[in-house]
C-alpha cells in the first residue's frame, strides 16, 4: 500500500479526526484533515469560509484539496461530513486509495457535537434535527464511496484502529480490495 493513502468519511462528530490521528500513529503515515488544509491554506476558520463563500465556495475549497492529495501516499486523510455531495469528490476519494465510511448514531453525533460552535450546519434551533436530515441526505453516499464501514459508537479508539487495519489487510501488508462491512 505504499502508492495509496487512506481516507475517512462520515459524518461530523464520527470520530474522523480522532480515529485518523491514531491511525496514522499506527502506521508511522502522515495524518492530515481537510478542514484544516483549508483553515491553513485560506487563514480563516470553517465558519468564516460559510459566511463569505457560502457552502458552495467551501465545497470548491474540499474540491481542490482532494485533488491536491490524489498524488500523496501514506497519508490518513480525514474528510469534511459533506464532501461525498460533490459527483466529482465521490471519484476522487477513490482515487486517493481505500475509504473508511466511520458511522455513529443520531444520538451519537448529536452528544459529540452539541457544543461545538465551529461547525455551521449545525448553527440552527435544533442542531439534532438538523444531523438526522444531513445523515439521511448523506448515508446513501457515504456507503456508496465506502470501502469498509465501521461503527464507532463507544468502542476505544485503538480498537477502531485494529479493526480497520485487519479488514484492509494492513496487518500483512497486502489490502483487500473489497467491501467489507464491521459493526460492534
Amino acid at each position: 500500500m505504499s502508492n495509496q493513502s487512506i481516507v475517512l468519511i462520515g459524518m461530523m462528530g464520527a470520530g474522523k479526526s480522532t480515529v485518523g490521528r491514531a491511525l496514522a500513529r499506527h502506521l508511522s503515515w502522515e495524518f492530515s484533515d481537510t478542514d484544516h488544509v483549508i483553515e491553513n491554506q485560506t487563514g480563516v476558520s470553517i465558519p468564516v469560509i460559510f459566511e463569505i463563500e457560502g457552502e458552495a465556495g467551501f465545497r470548491r475549497r474540499e474540491t481542490q484539496c482532494l485533488i491536491d492529495f490524489s498524488n500523496k501516499s501514506a497519508v490518513v486523510l480525514a474528510t469534511g461530513g459533506g464532501i461525498v455531495l460533490a459527483e466529482e469528490n465521490r471519484r476522487l476519494l477513490k482515487q486517493i486509495g481505500p475509504v473508511v465510511y466511520l458511522k455513529a448514531s443520531v444520538q451519537e453525533l448529536f452528544q459529540r457535537t452539541k457544543l461545538d460552535k465551529n461547525r455551521p450546519l449545525l448553527q440552527t434551533p435544533n442542531p439534532r434535527q438538523r444531523i438526522e436530515e444531513l445523515l439521511a441526505q448523506r448515508k446513501p453516499l457515504y456507503e456508496s464511496c465506502a470501502d469498509l464501514v465501521v461503527e464507532t459508537g463507544r468502542q476505544p479508539v485503538h480498537l477502531i484502529v485494529q479493526k480497520i487495519c485487519k479488514a484492509l489487510g494492513l496487518e500483512s501488508g497486502h489490502p483487500a480490495n473489497r467491501k467489507v462491512q464491521t459493526s460492534e
